[in-house]
């Protein structure tokens, strides 16, 4: 079998996480392939010649989209000539909807395999975009359980292996750390997110809200991509930022405000009771208020289907509520123990460890075994 030539595309630190996971499985499994792309320092750790960073991809929000077009499509010819320059085997495009899509339509005119893995979340909205992923996706691998249900409504099977932040945390519980806050405070985390635009509209809000606990140590879930100074604007020298170690903070954490995403998964695997906070533009939410078709933004509630932590959302997201919440996770023994016991019954539902080597397997024996040179 010949040398292997994959270009990888992930917009955001998680989809860098869970990239650079999977090429290290797939080099074990097939050495010798070559990665390049578009990624974060966990891709290039891995190997991956990594062409743009995701410190500069990162717009959130319609109208962010909207300010930066002209970047975003300057963006995505600049992909393609690169993509023509390495002339891959295949594509692997890692969430990140918005530009990726446009990838894997150019790339299915240019007979070039597209493995989506980490879908869009289309079931919340532009359920449109389904017509796209049928067209224009060879193969695309899930990571929510719900997600094969869905797609198989729309004629289309995917294939669910597994959640690969069980593999990351199992791998993380199983070394030794020598990392210990400096504090024996009961640590307050507060995870205000990756990027910029959600750090600055949420992170003075968490830390006002965290001076009403003053028997906590605050510590702050800091960005490798985002610049200290940044976060020190909102936070004086009592609360201690931390950087690029966010699983070490949620070992240690009593309790936790977390932006959306997929730290709202993570605090529930390493069973933190934690507050959700989300906020945007004014007019990005009126936009996906109205066209967003899911009961909660939280992954923790959506793979449940039920509130099982409490969500921040909008003109809710402010101070006040965020103490009101903290409080009770403080105080209210029932509430926490409740938590833990369906953070355990999500564990669960996530499957057993191994996704990021089952995926890799799957991408192998589907598109590269027997099948040349």
């Amino acid at each position: 079998m010949s040398e292997k030539k994959i270009f990888i595309i992930a917009g955001e630190a998680s989809g860098d996480l869970h990239a650079s996971n999977l090429i290290k499985e797939w080099k074990i499994l097939l050495p010798g392939t070559l990665f390049s792309g578009w990624g974060g320092d966990r891709m290039e750790k891995e190997g991956t010649t990594i062409h743009k960073h995701i410190r500069d991809l990162s717009f959130m929000g319609f109208l962010e989209v909207l300010l930066n077009l002209k970047t975003i499509l300057r963006n995505i010819k600049i992909c393609k000539n690169q993509i023509q320059s390495f002339q891959p085997d295949a594509i692997v495009l890692i969430d990140f909807p918005g530009f990726n899509l446009r990838i894997a339509k150019w790339a299915k005119q240019n007979n070039i395999p597209v493995i989506y893995y980490i879908s869009p979340q289309i079931w919340a909205w532009k359920q449109s975009r389904i017509k796209l992923i049928k067209r224009d996706i060879t193969k695309m691998y899930c990571i929510l359980p719900f997600e094969k249900k869905f797609y198989s409504s729309f004629d289309f099977e995917v294939s669910y292996l597994g959640h690969p932040l069980l593999d990351e945390i199992i791998n993380f519980k199983s070394k030794a750390s020598s990392f210990a806050l400096s504090t024996e405070k009961p640590i307050l985390a507060l995870l205000p997110g990756s990027r910029m635009q959600e750090v600055k509209r949420k992170l003075p809000l968490m830390i006002e809200a965290s001076k009403a606990f003053p028997d906590y140590q605050v510590v702050v879930a800091c960005s490798s991509t985002i610049d200290q100074s940044f976060y020190r604007s909102w936070a004086d020298d009592s609360v201690l930022l931390v950087v690029g170690k966010t699983y070490e903070i949620l070992n240690e954490a009593s309790m936790a405000l977390v932006t959306s995403g997929t730290a709202t998964l993570e605090a529930a695997l390493f069973q933190v009771p934690q507050v959700v906070c989300y906020k945007s533009s004014a007019i990005s939410y009126r936009i996906a208020k109205s066209l967003v078709k899911i009961k909660y933004i939280s992954l923790v509630n959506l793979i449940m289907n039920k509130e099982v932590v409490t969500e921040l959302i909008q003109d809710a997201c402010a101070v006040e509520n965020m103490k009101n919440e903290l409080l009770l996770l403080e105080t209210n023994q029932p509430k926490r123990t409740a938590m833990i016991n369906d953070y355990k019954s999500l564990s669960s539902m996530l499957g057993e460890n191994g996704a990021s080597k089952r995926i890799a397997t799957d991408i192998i024996e589907t598109f590269f075994q027997n099948k040349g040179n």
